[in-house]
């Protein structure tokens, strides 16, 4: 089972626990506030009041057992970048960090964070996406230049087989599943015979240009 240490309880860091818990993972939860700490002690495995700005406290709480550490301290610049300073002393290899600012960002990474995450801007970007579009209903980006998303099929593909359309070759997408609404069903890496109909969801993975033409159709 993997382990994971969330230090800071702000929503995001609450919702976190919450998620990885249902999903499994064997949770820590740490904060200062008793309040926050109260809010998620019964959603994860073990929850401790406790200052993470003293690395004292965080070798006593064992964080190097655990195979990811995510920080979420809310606006707390600084003690983020001294938790985060405290960890890769203490060796941990996989530390994942809330930035609220690129410098900010650009401290943690310099220091060690092995991965930045900025919540409320991932978050608007991929609402963003969905929203400029009436036939995209989700937007998960993988890193810069590529994507995945969730369309329903642009008309002129409707009726079709995949075998007919060669989304591939012609459009430099891969469809990687197709969600059928009626009936429910789903279809990991669909066949050429699959004919699309318009109640289908079809997931697709591709560069961002090329998604966007296919979006376009």
């Amino acid at each position: 089972m993997r382990s994971i240490a969330v230090i800071g309880l702000s929503s995001f860091g609450h919702y976190l626990c919450k998620y990885l818990a249902e999903a499994g993972v064997q949770v820590m939860a740490l904060d200062k506030s008793e309040e926050k700490v109260d809010d998620v002690k019964d959603l994860v495995h073990k929850a401790v009041i406790a200052d993470a700005g003293d690395k004292d406290t965080l070798r006593d709480l064992e964080i190097t057992e655990f195979d990811a550490v995510v920080i979420s301290v809310g606006e707390e610049i600084d003690t983020s970048v001294l938790i985060t300073l405290y960890l890769r002393e203490l060796g941990i290899k996989e530390i994942i960090a809330k930035a609220f600012t690129e410098d900010h960002a650009k401290i943690l990474n310099m220091i060690g964070a092995s991965t930045i995450i900025f919540p409320e801007k991932d978050t608007a970007r991929r609402v963003a996406h969905t929203l400029k579009r009436t036939n995209l209903f989700e937007f998960f980006p993988l890193g810069s230049e590529y994507s995945v998303i969730e369309i329903a099929p642009p008309e002129p593909w409707i009726g079709k087989s995949l075998a007919e359309l060669h989304v591939r070759e012609h459009y430099n997408v891969q469809i990687v599943m197709i969600k059928e609404i009626v009936p429910e069903n789903t279809i990991i890496i669909p066949g050429g015979k699959h004919v699309l109909k318009d109640s289908d969801v079809l997931v697709l993975i591709g560069a961002n240009k090329d998604l966007e033409k296919v979006e376009k159709l």
